[in-house]
């Protein structure tokens, strides 16, 4: 039985959990940060790269992710002038104000790998090779010799021992 009732949203709200598992698995169990680090780091690239390449990387990602993707977007003739990693991670510092602290480097790294695990190869090569040399080398378009479901597995134990210290602490009542 579906959840949603349309096969299309059930589809991409497993494939959003399981990317925000795979963010968690790295930053942390917090699904709430998973989704705004995820969030972040795809504007940032969405506005550093031609608008052409971004669009073709906004029709690889799964419909919910699509929307955070292209939430205030406003296509640009040129790419924003990040010309450094200090510059890029920056940038994805700024979408991740307002939330628990989260190592930028690593939280651009995460998403570069769910990227990585779960697009074809070419089109974040593709992605990769438009940005800076230093934000290339925090991406590694062959890391994903990692297995996907034991990273995702990682992601939601983290998330649950946080709920269940939650409930613990809220003397185990809801």
């Amino acid at each position: 039985m579906s959840a949603t009732g349309l096969d299309a949203f059930d589809k991409t709200l497993q494939t959003t959990n399981i990317w925000l598992d795979e963010v968690m698995a790295d930053i942390g169990p917090d699904r709430q940060n998973a989704w705004h680090v995820l969030g972040a780091v795809l504007r940032t690239l969405r506005d550093r790269v031609p608008a052409p390449l971004a669009a073709h990387l906004g029709a690889q990602l799964p419909l919910i992710v699509r929307g955070a993707y292209y939430d205030g977007y406003r296509p640009l003739t040129e790419p924003l002038a990040l010309r450094d990693c200090e510059a890029f991670l920056a940038h994805v510092g700024e979408g991740l104000q307002g939330i628990r602290p989260v190592n930028v480097r690593d939280a651009t790294c995460a998403v570069f790998n769910v990227l990585s695990a779960h697009l074809p190869r070419g089109q974040c090569a593709k992605v990769r090779d438009a940005l800076p040399d230093d934000v290339k080398a925090l991406w590694q378009l062959d890391n994903a010799e990692h297995d996907v479901t034991e990273r995702a597995a990682a992601g939601r134990a983290a998330q649950n021992a946080r709920d269940a210290r939650a409930f613990r602490a809220r003397g185990g009542k809801d």
